[in-house]
Order: C-alpha cells, then sequence, then structure tokens
C-alpha cells in the first residue's frame, strides 16, 4: 500500500473544509478560473520580491524563505488574514516537516494587502496538535468516497463548489 503523504495544502483545507482535503488529494481539479485563485497566484509572484521564491522541500513548496540573524526563516504569503488559522497551521507544518529533518526554522505569515506580518514558532503544543491533524488527514484520504458537503460560510467562493452544490 501505498505511504499516505500529507503536506503543507492539505493542512491549510483541513481548517477550512475537510471535503476539499479529500477532493485535493485525489487530484480533483478546482475551477482555475476563480478570481480568488488568480489573486493569490498574483500576490504570490509580486509580493515581497527582495526574498527568495519557493522553498521546495519533500512534498511541500513554501512561498519564500530567507535567513535572517543565520536562522532559516519561512514565509507564507496569503491574501488576506480571513483564513489566519488555516495558514497558520500551514507554516507550522512546514516548520514541523523541517524540524523533523533537523532543520530549526521560524516562520513568518504574511498578508500583503493588509501590510501584515506575523511571526508564527513551532512550540510542544502546536506540534501536538500537528500530530493529531495529520492523523485526522490521513484518516480522510483513506475514505473511499469524500465527507458529505456541509454548506458553511466559505462555500459561496470556493473554487470546487460545482463538486458539492451541482
Amino acid at each position: 500500500m501505498e505511504e499516505i503523504r500529507v503536506y503543507g495544502t492539505l493542512v491549510w483545507y483541513y481548517h477550512i473544509c475537510q471535503r476539499e482535503v479529500w477532493l485535493i488529494a485525489h487530484q480533483l481539479e478546482p475551477d482555475g478560473e476563480k478570481t480568488n485563485i488568480s489573486i493569490g497566484r498574483y500576490l504570490h509572484e509580486q509580493s515581497f520580491s527582495r526574498e527568495k521564491k519557493e522553498l521546495s522541500f519533500k512534498h511541500n513548496r513554501m512561498d519564500i524563505y530567507q535567513i535572517k540573524d543565520g536562522k532559516l526563516v519561512i514565509g507564507e504569503v496569503k491574501k488576506s488574514s480571513k483564513f489566519k488559522k488555516s495558514a497558520r497551521m500551514q507554516l507550522l507544518f512546514y516548520l514541523y516537516e523541517l524540524k523533523m529533518h533537523g532543520v530549526d526554522a521560524v516562520g513568518e505569515l504574511l498578508f500583503p494587502q493588509e501590510k501584515g506580518r506575523e511571526e508564527v514558532l513551532l512550540d510542544e503544543g502546536s506540534m501536538a496538535e500537528l500530530e493529531r491533524v495529520i492523523e485526522e488527514i490521513k484518516r480522510i484520504l483513506q475514505m473511499e468516497k469524500p465527507p458529505a458537503p456541509d454548506k458553511i460560510k466559505y462555500c459561496w467562493n470556493c473554487a470546487y463548489a460545482e463538486f458539492c452544490w451541482s
């Protein structure tokens, strides 16, 4: 049996919609023409031009990185702070993955449209929460079908809406 891979995007969506986690992991592509997806891509490409773009590690791609005071700093760029908990957990997951391979790093959540920046540090509590989330994501991915759709406040603007409500 193939190993189930959990990666940052799945951690992000787990905190928004668990059905989306299953759809993404099973390579069901969302509507790429959604405005929010286009805006997110643009912000990722145009923001923080001094930092290095995309650090790939294992099956994760971190938005930006730099070395500050001899320490690796991983940055996660988001359109807004609306999904701050999801973004924070995604960034913590990257820090966790790096730590599991002997690399200590710190994180920064970056919200360029809001000119916001927030430091994120991996601690014992967040590691325990991540381990629980990782197991829950693995459980979702092993399901034969996606979880049933659940109408939540984010559905109206979701790129996967057609998979749930058509």
